[in-house]
């Protein structure tokens, strides 16, 4: 008997929404069908626009709230359609939602009252499409002293455990707006997981900027055109976020315009150039970690890339280049779908609440205890 869930993400480069349909019926996950839909340029600036503190957020978030959560049910019901499988035979749907916050405790920046905010009403949702929503599933970890984040890495060891790929450290990078990894060791060493900092973000706020009407650097061709500013490249670094010792998380209300504008400081830079820097600022700060994460080890490492940095190959380059003796590659050659690999963590993440299994990893995020994640939105 099938036992389809669906998982929905919007990751902070607010590009799109990924929707999954998994089944879990034959105890490793399998992807039965998926749909992008992207956002337009509407409703990708008002995400955006919700990333820093400005005027009237309280009321505009409300609203998009609500809009979002017709977004992805429109998304849902796309992919029902396409798979020609019926809402009755969905069990719950994972839905992530779009962050748009994420103010966690950090040994540097202490917060008294720590919280992450995420949009795309789970009632609306539930109501619109007849299916139980499991949602909020960042809200726990963080009241149990968590970063609430990163919460795939027990989806991840969940995937590769009994696989080739599990012989060896594996490394699964995760580029989005925001670039984490999970390390899974192949010995006893503890699992780890964390964001390394700035992804595309950066890359994609540069680019926009000085190209209208367009997206993103594809393929990383105008990086490519640029050289990277060493000095530059060290001001950047030396942002104390990079110093920080796991667990930690990070987000959009940190890296943006305005944190790049600030060490710019005015000073006068080709374009591409900057663009060069940005890219080799994502590639060192995930090398960087992946370096000290395998440091000292004899057993052999493999880098598998997933998010829409995994299509760049100036970043994939870039960072072979900085881990030198690892490979790196992207997750598609263990045969996993590099785009719906996060849809399908919230998938996975609604199976586990459904079980009451847990689904949080303390030695990750640092809360006090393993949990169940989420809660319940009824139709």
């Amino acid at each position: 008997m099938t036992r389809y869930y669906i998982g929905l993400m919007s990751g902070t480069s607010a590009d799109g929404i990924d929707v999954a349909l998994v089944d879990f019926s034959h105890g490793k996950p399998v992807l039965v069908a998926s749909h992008y839909q992207a956002y337009d340029e509407t409703t990708q600036s008002q995400i955006t626009a919700l990333y820093i503190s400005s005027d009237n957020e309280i009321e505009r978030m409300g609203r998009l709230d609500k809009a979002l959560a017709k977004q992805f049910s429109n998304a849902v019901k796309t992919l029902l359609i396409n798979a020609n499988v019926s809402a009755e035979q969905i069990i719950a749907i994972g839905n992530h939602g779009q962050t748009i916050r994420h103010r966690p405790s950090l040994a540097s920046q202490v917060e008294t009252n720590p919280f992450t905010l995420q949009i795309g009403c789970s009632q609306t949702l539930a109501c619109l499409t007849g299916i139980e929503v499991v949602g909020q599933f960042r809200l726990k970890d963080i009241a149990l002293g968590g970063q609430g984040a990163p919460l795939v890495p027990p989806f991840h060891q969940f995937l590769l455990a009994g696989t080739p790929a599990a012989n060896n450290h594996s490394v699964i990078v995760n580029i989005g707006g925001i670039a984490n990894l999970t390390f899974l060791p192949s010995n006893d060493q503890a699992i780890q997981g964390y964001d390394t900092g700035p992804g595309n973000c950066l890359l994609d706020d540069w680019y926009q900027i000085h190209h209208q009407g367009s997206y993103f650097d594809k393929n990383g061709a105008w990086a490519a055109s640029g050289t990277c500013n060493q000095d530059l490249l060290n001001t950047l670094l030396s942002d104390e976020y990079f110093k920080q010792p796991a667990p930690k998380s990070t987000g959009r209300e940190i890296y943006n315009l305005t944190w790049l504008n600030k060490h710019l400081d005015n000073q006068a830079h080709k374009p591409e150039d900057v663009q060069a820097t940005l890219l080799n600022l994502t590639a060192r700060t995930i090398a960087d970690q992946i370096k000290k994460l395998t440091s000292g080890s004899t057993q052999t490492c493999a880098v598998w890339l997933c998010g829409g940095g995994r299509l760049n190959p100036t970043l994939q380059q870039a960072l072979a280049k900085e881990v030198d003796s690892v490979s790196v590659a992207a997750i598609e050659q263990l045969e996993i779908d590099g785009d719906q690999l996060e849809a399908m963590a919230f998938a996975w993440l609604a199976f586990a609440y459904i079980n009451q299994l847990p689904s949080n990893m303390p030695a990750v995020t640092g809360a006090e205890k393993t949990t169940t994640l989420g809660a319940l939105f009824s139709p």
